[in-house]
């Protein structure tokens, strides 16, 4: 590759991070930085999907922290926001979505799947336990 292109791609890529860095958001105060802070850090990219808003770098997470601003200007409160991100998207934009029935086994899951596990590991130590005892017996 020669110096010119190398040059050029360089250009490209510098041309490119310039364009997509975001105008820096103002805030009245900090209290209303660290809302906002801490909204986008419990909703999720929908690009990245398990990455938040805050962390991402995807063109729609940065159109998506931008419209979280723009509502919060307008004196929106964070269940308000909340809300037309779901209504927009569906609860997966939620880190922590609400309890309803279509998410209730996911809440419910890690549970029942720790229960299962401390069930086979009482069977398998019992049935090992036996398996000594009787070689045990017998030797």
């Amino acid at each position: 590759m020669s110096i010119k292109h190398l040059l050029l791609t360089l250009t490209l890529v510098l041309i490119t991070a310039v364009a997509q860095a975001a105008d820096p958001l103002v805030f009245d105060d900090p209290t209303q930085e660290e809302r906002y802070n801490e909204l986008t850090l419990e909703l999720r990219c929908l690009v990245c999907q398990n990455q938040n808003l805050a962390d991402s770098d995807a063109p729609l997470a940065q159109d998506l922290r931008k419209e979280i601003y723009d509502m919060m200007m307008a004196g929106q409160d964070n269940e308000q926001i909340k809300t037309f991100l779901v209504d927009r998207y569906g609860d997966f934009v939620l880190y922590r979505p609400k309890m309803e029935g279509n998410t209730l086994l996911l809440w419910l899951m890690p549970g029942i799947l720790m229960v299962i596990g401390a069930i086979a590991v009482f069977f398998t130590v019992r049935n090992r336990n036996r398996r000594l005892a009787a070689d045990r017996q017998q030797g």
